[in-house]
């Protein structure tokens, strides 16, 4: 550990003022070396105060993802987020990790900004600097591609664990795995995978996920401002990025826990409970052209396939890769 690395813990663990000579004992670090980390830290970003005969003391830390700040709220997890890697800028977090091929199960990749971000079907992401968490995890599953499939719902009911956690406020889930506040997309969320040509084997699987925290409507492109949202918009007050990454984190490394066990029961009940489309008259789109088709969304099955009435009454199960699916009257709704 770093003399800023133990400097910034020791005034975030302490709370209080703390002079230069009792953080130089408890370190064992020169005076000159405590003055130079917190004089970096301050640089950094952080609010230090010094108060002659009292000494220093952390007032505020900035709303920057970088690891120190991440790991500041982090718990223990088994796999997700142990390796850690944050970056200023990247133009993928999923194009990023799909490169690491030496890089371990679980390692996560967060960036402030991102200048190619995507979405499901090649869509754009939007990723202004300082407003969102742009987060993708590399997992390496010894399992089947068919036990693969709701790995993209998992994260859904992640996202929504980790804000309700944070925030007091659960979003709901737009089928099939957009995490939705007021009828609007809070987060998008994308899953590549990778196999073997020869044996299908997968190689790895990496999952994407954005989530709006700070922007304003402005912050927003014309064509998507009426169906985004940020959680500064929805709340009314700011959120800390780096708490809302641990919290995030944690969730995902208890839904792959899950997903390695066999044992979705939990995510599947949770699932239900949060997806908005149910028992609501939706639109189906299908994707690559065809006829639109209203029908009543009525249930997710057990691998969050969702169920549909039609106008004739006969149910029948839609799958993610086939149809997208729009309220009557909005994005959600």
């Amino acid at each position: 550990m770093s003399s800023r690395e133990a400097v910034l813990s020791l005034l975030r663990n302490e709370g209080a003022f703390l002079s230069g000579e009792e953080i130089s004992r408890r370190l064992g670090l020169s005076r000159t070396a405590v003055w130079k980390a917190v004089d970096v830290l301050r640089r950094e970003g952080y609010e230090i105060e010094a108060r002659t005969g009292l000494g220093y003391r952390l007032a505020a830390a900035p709303d920057a993802l970088t690891e120190a700040e991440i790991r500041s709220f982090l718990g223990e997890t088994a796999v997700v987020g142990r390796e850690l890697r944050c970056f200023a800028e990247l133009d993928s977090t999923n194009n990023y990790l799909k490169t690491q091929t030496a890089a371990p199960d679980g390692t996560a990749a967060v960036a402030d900004s991102q200048t190619a971000g995507r979405g499901r079907m090649d869509r754009s992401f939007q990723s202004p600097k300082g407003q969102g968490i742009y987060l993708s995890v590399l997992l390496r599953p010894h399992l089947p591609p068919d036990r693969l499939p709701p790995v993209t719902a998992l994260a859904g009911v992640s996202v929504c664990a980790a804000v309700e956690r944070v925030c007091g406020v659960r979003p709901g889930l737009k089928w099939p795995n957009d995490p939705v506040l007021n009828g609007k997309k809070l987060c998008g969320i994308l899953t590549e995978m990778s196999l073997e040509a020869e044996t299908g084997r997968v190689q790895s699987l990496v999952l994407g996920i954005g989530v709006n925290v700070g922007q304003g409507p402005e912050d927003f492109s014309p064509e998507v401002r009426e169906m985004a949202t940020s959680l500064l918009q929805a709340l009314g007050q700011p959120v800390s990025r780096p708490r809302l990454t641990a919290a995030l984190l944690e969730e995902l490394d208890r839904a792959y826990a899950a997903l390695l066990a066999g044992d979705l029961s939990a995510y599947l009940a949770a699932y239900r409970r949060d997806c908005v489309n149910l028992g609501k008259t939706v639109q189906l789109i299908p994707f690559g052209g065809g006829e639109r088709e209203t029908a009543q969304a009525v249930d997710v099955d057990g691998e969050f396939s969702l169920v549909i009435r039609g106008s004739g009454g006969r149910e029948r199960t839609v799958r993610s890769g086939e149809v997208s699916v729009r309220g009557l009257w909005g994005y959600a709704d």
